[in-house]
């Protein structure tokens, strides 16, 4: 890129502030107070992003008497639940073709019960009075690349034989650009049911308020410090006090499990976003865009883009930092580099939109396992339940594992624990250095991949041919 045009890539984020513009909002309630006694109840749920608050709301759904209680380290939807895409998806295995690759004899019963876990957050955003701006427009995978039409061309007509592709539409390049207009857009194919836009922070704070008015008793600024058995129930220590309980679901995600033999099998991943000004109307007319549509593309290093309510636009993704050791540590929240990488992409996806700003560049660590969709179990003889490596499709699949949750603690056999996907586990990540070389190697050839039209080198078909790999 030429030097002047680098310069003003780079003055387009001059007056980005460094915070989520989802966080970035007056209407962000108050935090609940710490927790400063003992506590008992029926149920602790440890953990106050979308896993936790769903985990907490469908209990009292289910059970209005069960007495509930929820802890936060900080505030609930600080986390990831506050800094994402808001793309609620779907889908439960990170996609179809990963679900297709994984679980191929139950792809049709994942495909449903993710439609209908979808129908559901809309039917309690609905029923609560969540206002987070729930809009069911659908999803675009975009290629960008001629190797990608291919691709994408070949996996709607893999849905199409197995009757799965309800929903889905090709649009070629022109039909593509008609929606929205890019001259690196080469074809799409549009889920246009299968995916809603919403606001995130919203989505967690109404979720909140929706426990808090079932009865669940919330906790913040209140960070589980140990998990240990306690007569026939469970014990979690916190700085200020003890919960005795008889169930226990654990909704931490990234954040190291208080089950310690879980850890192995998830690894923080920094992802990183930029958001613009709001668009005017000629600029609007510029890209058309008019259905509102969720983006993505359609490469190894993928970015995620989406239009809000009041005619932002926000880009994220390509780069997927994992930190030596697997460190959480919020000087990682913030990376330059990468967010003059991701506007210089932006500028080349949107030429037409030169000269707009970003108001908010700003990052945050989710959690990936080796198979990059969720993966659940108990511990402690079954008074112990969780959920994680969700891999960036926590919005809607958060609300599946809590039902998935809440059906292993009360031992019941439901369609969702008969599932293989619920009843395996991923390949856990090795000790560094090892997990460090492997990554940095996969995430090298990845970019080489897309580099040489998609071609695979030896070392991701080793990977494919185990089931394994890193994504965000």
């Amino acid at each position: 890129m030429a030097p002047v045009a680098m310069r003003s890539v780079a003055k387009s984020l001059s007056e980005a502030l460094p915070v989520s513009y989802w966080l970035d909002d007056p209407g962000k309630p108050p935090a609940q107070p710490a927790l400063t006694s003992d506590e008992a109840c029926d149920l602790l749920v440890v953990g106050g992003g979308y896993s936790g608050l769903w985990t907490a709301l469908i209990a009292k759904e289910r059970d209005p008497a069960r007495d509930v209680v929820l802890i936060e380290s900080k505030e609930a939807g600080w986390a990831a639940s506050g800094r994402n895409g808001g793309f609620c998806a779907a889908s439960l295995t990170h996609g179809f073709a990963n679900g297709l690759a994984r679980w191929p004899g139950e792809l049709a019963k994942l495909e449903e019960l993710g439609a209908r876990n979808l129908d559901e957050i809309e039917a309690a955003v609905a029923r609560y009075g969540i206002d987070c701006d729930f809009e069911r427009t659908g999803e675009i995978d975009v290629a960008t690349e001629p190797h990608q039409v291919e691709e994408l061309r070949e996996l709607h007509q893999e849905a199409e034989k197995l009757g799965l592709a309800d929903g889905m539409r090709w649009l070629d390049r022109d039909a593509l650009r008609a929606e929205v207009d890019s001259p690196t857009f080469l074809a799409g194919l549009w889920d246009t049911d299968g995916v809603a836009m919403l606001n995130p922070a919203r989505l967690a704070w109404g979720l909140k308020q929706a426990c808090l008015g079932l009865g669940v008793r919330i906790y913040e600024n209140t960070r589980g410090l140990s998990l240990g058995s306690s007569g026939a129930g469970m014990a979690v220590r916190t700085p200020y006090g003890r919960i005795f309980a008889r169930r226990v679901a654990l909704g931490t995600n990234i954040f190291p499990s208080l089950v310690r033999r879980i850890r192995p099998f998830t690894v923080p991943v920094y992802d990183y976003a930029l958001m613009t000004e709001p668009l005017t109307a000629d600029q609007r007319e510029a890209i058309g865009w008019q259905n509102r549509q969720g983006m993505g593309d359609s490469a190894n290093q993928f970015h995620y883009f989406r239009i809000t309510p009041d005619h932002r636009i926000l880009w994220g993704g390509y780069d997927a930092v994992y930190p030596y050791k697997g460190r959480l540590d919020s000087e990682y929240d913030h990376r330059p580099e990468t967010y003059l990488k991701l506007a210089q992409h932006f500028f080349t996806a949107f030429p037409q939109l030169e000269g707009v700003g970003f108001s908010h560049a700003w990052g945050g660590a989710i959690d990936t396992c080796s198979r990059f969709s969720a993966f659940f179990g108990t511990a402690h003889s079954g008074r112990v339940a969780y959920a994680a490596g969700y891999t960036g499709l926590g919005v809607g699949a958060t609300r599946f594992g809590a039902d998935v949750m809440l059906d292993l603690l009360d031992g019941a056999r439901t369609e969702r624990t008969g599932l293989e996907m619920v009843r395996s586990k991923p390949m856990p990540f090795p000790p560094e250095p090892f997990a460090w070389t492997g990554i940095t190697l996969t995430k090298w050839s990845l970019a080489r991949a897309d580099a040489r039209g998609g071609r695979r080198n030896l070392w991701l078909k080793t990977l494919d041919r185990f089931g394994l790999g890193f994504d965000s």
